[in-house]
């Protein structure tokens, strides 16, 4: 990935625009669970030695129903997070309006942790407090830990919905159209969607592609080989 660059309009544009974590967790969590989750079903129903209309059946079902209950989670999950951020710059505010001195004296603390000292920690301490909004930012940050962000609940819920769709669809395409064989393909096709999702996140880690694809691939067929196992111990 090219580094960014570092003119006064390209660090302005950057830093003025940024939005938080996007929905690179939310997209990644849900393309592996639909993965796993989906061919987990396809792998204890094929152990199980139940015919594809069930498998197909059980895997439609799981795609629609855990994939809407993962993003509605997440919503609410997110939206939580959301809500606990204004709740407390509320509380900021509150206290901004009613004790000044004693938020001064957090923000100076604040601010002499970040390495101020003397009369540039006054100067600065200063300066923030006449800007209401900026106060309030920081004191999140250094108070609570929080960043400047807010979450986006739905769209990290369609994120996770998308992904969880598209991957968990992936197991079921062999019985759908009634392939040869239709398992082992499944089970070859699941694979490697674990492994390609696990190589397309090394892109924002520092881990080398082939390394994260293997990881992914072991965790989902780890997985897949337990539903497989326990699908069998009921084979009729």
């Amino acid at each position: 990935m090219p580094d960014h660059g570092h003119s006064q309009h390209e660090i302005e544009a950057r830093i003025e625009s940024a939005t938080g974590h996007g929905v690179l967790r939310d997209t990644v969590y849900g393309a592996i669970d639909g993965a796993v989750t989906t061919f987990a079903i396809v792998a204890g129903v094929a152990g199980a030695g139940l015919s594809p209309f069930v498998i197909v059946a059980l895997g439609l079902a799981n795609v629609l129903a855990d994939g809407f209950s993962m993003a509605a989670g997440n919503y609410s999950g997110t939206k939580a997070e959301k809500d606990n951020m204004l709740r407390l710059r509320a509380v900021e505010e509150r206290h901004i309006a009613t004790n000044p001195e004693g938020e001064r004296r957090e923000l100076r603390h604040i601010l002499s942790l970040k390495g101020l000292s003397g009369d540039v920690l006054e100067q600065a301490t200063d300066e923030i407090a006449r800007h209401h909004d900026n106060w309030i930012e920081l004191m999140l940050e250094g108070e609570y830990g929080l960043s400047n962000t807010m979450p986006h609940p739905m769209r990290g819920a369609l994120a996770t919905f998308g992904a969880f769709l598209v991957a968990g669809m992936i197991p079921l395409l062999p019985f759908l159209f009634g392939v040869q064989n239709a398992f082992v393909v499944s089970s070859g096709m699941t694979l490697a969607v674990f492994f390609a999702i696990g190589a397309l996140k090394s892109k924002w880690s520092l881990e080398p592609w082939w390394r994260s694809g293997i990881e992914t691939f072991l965790i989902g067929g780890l997985a897949a080989g337990i539903a497989y196992f326990v699908g069998s111990l009921f084979y009729v």
